[in-house]
C-alpha cells in the first residue's frame, strides 16, 4: 500500500539554507565524478537547459544542435533566437544519432559549440555520448549535454567526455523531485558565457549572477530563497542513490529496460527503437497496430500504472512504458506487461517468462 505524506509533513520544513543547498551540490558532484562547478538551479530542468542555451548563444557563435527527439529541437531555438548561426543534425526519431552522422557534419565546416541530448525521455533513443564527445573534443567545440533523462540510467561522465556543461535533472531515473535541477560548467564554459554581451543578468536565467553571487561567495549568499520542499526532497533522493550505489541504480534501469522489450515482443508488439540505439533509462517505447491511444487507455483499466502514449508528434503512433526511479524493478514491469497483455487477450505467463529471464541475464 502507498504511504502518503501528511500535510504536516511537506509544509512544516525547517527552512533549507546555504548548508542544504552546498550538500546537494557536493552529492551531485559526486555522482558525477566532475571537478567543474555544479550548481543547483531552482527550476525544473527545462530553465537550466534555456540558461545554458541563452548564456552561450550569440551572434557569431557557430552551433551544430544534433535533434533525435524534441528536446533537442527546442534547444536549438533557443540558440537562434540569440543571433547564433545554427546548423540542425536531425535523424529520423526511430534511432538514435551516430559518431558518423556527427564526424560527417564536424568535417564540413568549423563550429562553437555542439549540442545533444544524451537520451531521450519521448522516443526512448540513446545518443552514444562515449564515441560522439572526442570528435566534438577533437574539433575544439564546446559540448553541451541534455543528461536529464539519462543520469541514473546511464553513465553520466562529464570530464571522461570532456563535456562543458551538462544539465541534469533528478525526477526521472534518480527518484527525485522534478522542481529543482542542475547543472555542471567547465572552465571554458564559464569564459564564453563572461565574454557574451548578451549573456542573461539579474533573471532568473543568469547562470553569471549564480557564479557571482553564490560560488564566489565561496557559497554562503544564497541568491534568494530556495525551495526548502524541494532542495530537501532532492538532498534525500540523492542519498538513497548512494546507499543503493550509482552503479546498482544504473544496472536496475538496463535491466527493466531489456525485460519489458523482450516482453513487448512476447506481446507481438515491436519497439519503436532498435535494441542498439535504445534508452536503458526513462521508458521502452513500442509501436503496435490499431490505436495507441486505445491500448493505452484500456491498458490502464487493466491496472496498468505506468503504460503512457508517447508526446508529441509521436502520440497517435507509439506507446512507452515507463520504468523509471523506483518503478525499475522487475515486478513493476512484470505487472505492466501483464495489463497489456489482458488488454489484447494474450497469454501473460510466456511474457513474464520472457521477462524474467531477461531480467535475470541483465541484472
Amino acid at each position: 500500500m502507498t504511504t502518503h505524506p501528511t500535510p504536516a509533513s511537506l509544509l512544516d520544513l525547517e527552512v533549507v539554507g546555504p548548508s542544504g543547498v552546498v550538500a546537494a551540490e557536493a552529492a551531485l558532484a559526486n555522482l558525477l565524478g566532475t571537478t567543474h562547478d555544479v550548481l543547483l538551479v531552482q527550476a525544473e530542468a527545462i530553465v537550466a537547459l534555456e540558461a545554458t542555451a541563452k548564456g552561450l548563444g550569440r551572434p557569431g557563435v557557430r552551433a551544430l544542435n544534433v535533434v533525435t527527439g524534441p528536446y533537442g529541437a527546442l534547444f536549438g531555438r533557443w540558440l537562434a533566437a540569440t543571433g547564433a548561426a545554427v546548423t540542425t543534425l536531425e535523424v529520423p526519431f526511430h534511432r538514435a544519432v551516430t559518431a558518423a552522422d556527427v564526424a560527417a557534419v564536424l568535417a564540413s565546416d568549423r563550429f562553437d559549440l555542439v549540442a545533444l541530448v544524451h537520451a531521450e525521455a519521448a522516443t526512448g533513443s540513446a545518443n552514444p555520448l562515449d564515441e560522439i564527445a572526442p570528435l566534438v573534443v577533437a574539433n575544439g567545440a564546446l559540448l553541451v549535454v541534455d543528461a536529464v533523462a539519462s543520469i541514473g540510467g546511464h553513465p553520466v561522465t562529464p570530464d571522461e567526455w570532456g563535456a562543458d556543461v551538462v544539465v541534469i535533472g533528478a525526477q526521472k531515473a534518480l527518484a527525485g523531485p522534478a522542481g529543482v535541477s542542475a547543472l555542471s560548467i567547465s572552465p571554458r564554459a564559464w569564459a564564453a558565457m563572461a565574454g557574451n554581451p548578451g549573456a542573461p543578468r539579474e533573471s532568473i536565467l543568469s547562470l553569471l549572477d549564480l557564479r557571482d553571487g553564490w560560488l564566489r561567495s565561496d557559497r554562503a549568499a544564497l541568491l534568494g530563497t530556495p525551495s526548502s520542499l524541494e532542495t530537501t526532497a532532492l538532498n534525500q533522493a540523492l542519498a538513497r542513490v548512494e546507499q543503493e550505489g550509482l552503479g546498482s541504480v544504473i544496472s536496475r534501469h538496463r535491466a527493466a529496460a531489456a525485460a519489458s522489450r523482450a516482453g513487448l515482443r512476447q506481446l507481438g508488439l515491436t519497439p519503436w527503437i532498435a535494441d542498439d540505439h535504445a534508452a536503458a533509462t526513462v521508458v521502452t517505447t513500442f509501436a503496435g497496430t490499431g490505436s495507441i491511444a486505445d491500448l493505452v487507455t484500456a491498458a490502464r483499466a487493466a491496472g496498468a500504472r505506468f503504460v503512457t502514449a508517447a508526446p508529441g508528434v509521436l502520440a497517435s503512433t507509439t506507446g512507452r512504458i515507463n520504468h523509471t526511479g523506483r518503478a525499475a524493478d522487475l515486478d513493476t514491469v512484470l505487472d505492466e506487461l501483464r495489463a497489456l497483455g489482458d488488454t489484447l487477450g494474450r497469454p501473460t505467463d510466456p511474457v513474464t517468462e520472457a521477462a524474467r529471464r531477461t531480467w535475470a541475464a541483465t541484472i
